[in-house]
């Protein structure tokens, strides 16, 4: 679905991106992990457009997306959540769901809205409520959904359990894989190595823009570098 061949990426004289490549398959949980500025955001942005690689290729379904405008790559099937959440505090949880299908039909909306309160009925409970007065968890939650709004056919996750606490992560966790099982393809980026790991179907460890190791996620997790340079072993 998604093939990702020798990105460079610079930030005026700093060469963020060195060859990254990677691939997701449909279906699959893909996880890219690595510490701080190790180019794991670069990378997602890249995919949607909001940056620009100096060389190499952005694949999807086969379509060189590298030189695509981010709403045309959203309209090609992809959906991002992004880092620290991004949702309108003062608008409500129903508005910001709105909001990721502006290019959707009133009523192909209207059925996918329905799909994300399934998915999240604490966000059917709050939905006239000011988002900015949720949790940091429901906060969260929104940010899926309005990413989902947009009937992805991959769904890009730029740290979802950033600033949550351990019982809001395993119920975010919890909802990935949900949300993987009811068909969604997803490319996650997660500093907690563990949780990602454990839901990863394939996983690419990045280190200063560069990836230097990949697998099946199960094998990454016993791998003893990863255990020792990302699981604190």
């Amino acid at each position: 679905m998604l093939k990702v061949n020798d990105l460079h990426v610079y930030y005026g004289g700093i060469h963020a991106l060195k060859g990254v490549h990677l691939s997701v398959e449909q279906g699959q949980i893909v996880t890219l992990i690595g510490a701080n500025g190790a180019g794991k955001s670069t990378t997602l942005r890249t995919i949607v457009g909001l940056e620009r690689p100096r060389t190499g290729t952005v694949l999807f379904n086969s379509e060189d997306l590298t030189k695509l405008d981010t709403h045309r790559i959203i309209q090609r099937g992809i959906g991002i959540s992004p880092e620290g959440r991004k949702v309108f505090p003062n608008l409500t949880v129903m508005e910001n769901l709105e909001l990721g299908a502006y290019h959707q039909s009133q009523k192909d909306a209207a059925v996918q809205m329905e799909w994300v309160y399934t998915l999240f009925p604490r966000l059917r409970e709050r939905s006239r409520q000011l988002t900015g007065t949720l949790s940091g968890g429901e906060q969260q939650m929104v940010a899926l959904g309005r990413a989902l709004m947009s009937r992805p056919k991959l769904v890009l996750l730029d740290e979802p359990s950033l600033g949550l606490a351990p019982l809001v992560v395993e119920e975010v966790f919890r909802t990935i894989q949900t949300t993987n099982e009811q068909g969604a393809t997803i490319l996650l980026v997660e500093q907690n190595a563990m949780a990602a790991l454990h839901v990863a179907h394939y996983a690419y460890v990045l280190e200063t823009g560069r990836v230097i190791l990949e697998g099946p996620g199960k094998t990454l997790l016993a791998d003893e570098r990863v255990r020792q340079a990302y699981l604190g072993e």
